[in-house]
């Protein structure tokens, strides 16, 4: 069964469009959703968690719509950004407070058994708090509630390795019930290599690829080798053509194998330079007009 449903999503700003978002996202799954600075996709995650209201389009949780039942659509979502939506004066035990009086399937023992686990100190304000203690304060607060979907924009942002291998880590622990799931943005595409199931890719407010992570990796090939020797109908179809003093890199379409040849080196792209080379195909594209 899906669990979030996103139906021609839209969102009018005056310098910026996002238009006719639509995917699924079953239980039990992670997407990743990425894309350049300002393609979009804190407005898509906004809209999915009702901070911002759509033009036009739909989102529904296990079947729910935010229009039916705004509080209990609410209460399926847990939300953690890039920066913590505490304010700064609090301690630990304000926020245990407000958790408790705010959501009814808050556990302070769940919570205070993370707040132990990442020795979060407790006798000190937000505002003596680290990045990373920030972070991991706010999974405590989304992990001790019983939602649905897990949301996270750029929450990993400036975490150092250890401290993003946990939040994996709690990431999928999160969906291995098969009732829960996870929308994660993220510049560190490497981290979307270990975890994603499914890929959405996002520039200027257009989807661009839509896909289980796998079958993307196999639909493409990252191709290297002398510029001189592109013939026409090869650079035709090359995607985020990079030239240099030592030859060319690109990607391209699997099913276009047929016009390499054996002039040219290939191999499996990552999900990162899948992603850098359509944001340089659209860079190039929009210096040609």
């Amino acid at each position: 069964m899906e669990l979030l449903e996103v139906k021609n999503l839209s969102k009018h700003y005056k310098s910026f469009d996002l238009k006719d978002i639509s995917f699924t996202l079953s239980k039990g799954y992670i997407m990743g959703y990425v894309g350049a600075n300002g393609s979009g996709k804190t407005t898509t995650l906004n809209l999915i968690t009702g901070i911002i209201k759509a033009a036009e389009g739909e989102t529904y949780i296990d079947g729910m719509s935010k229009e039916e039942d705004t509080a209990a659509y609410r209460d399926k979502i847990g939300y953690v950004g890039d920066e913590s939506y505490f304010p700064d004066h609090f301690k630990i035990r304000h926020i245990r407070r407000v958790l408790k009086d705010f959501y009814s399937t808050f556990s302070e023992e769940k919570f205070d058994g993370f707040v132990r686990e990442w020795s979060l100190p407790e006798n000190k304000t937000l505002k003596d708090f680290s990045r990373g203690m920030k972070v991991m304060l706010m999974f405590a607060s989304v992990l001790s509630r019983e939602t649905k979907l897990l949301v996270l924009d750029e929450a990993t942002n400036g975490l150092d390795p250890v401290m993003r291998k946990e939040i994996l880590r709690l990431m999928q622990e999160y969906v291995m019930d098969g009732e829960r799931s996870v929308i994660f943005s993220t510049h560190i595409l490497s981290d979307l290599e270990q975890i994603a199931d499914y890929i959405y890719f996002i520039h200027e407010g257009r989807t661009v690829l839509y896909d289980a992570k796998d079958e993307l990796i196999e639909n493409f090939l990252l191709v290297k080798g002398e510029s001189a020797k592109i013939p026409p109908a090869l650079k035709r179809e090359l995607i985020g053509l990079e030239e240099n003093a030592y030859g060319f890199e690109a990607v391209l379409p699997s099913d276009k194998a047929e016009l390499l040849g054996s002039a040219f080196l290939f191999e499996k792209p990552t999900i990162d330079q899948i992603v850098i080379h359509y944001i340089m195909s659209a860079g190039n594209q929009a210096r040609a007009k």
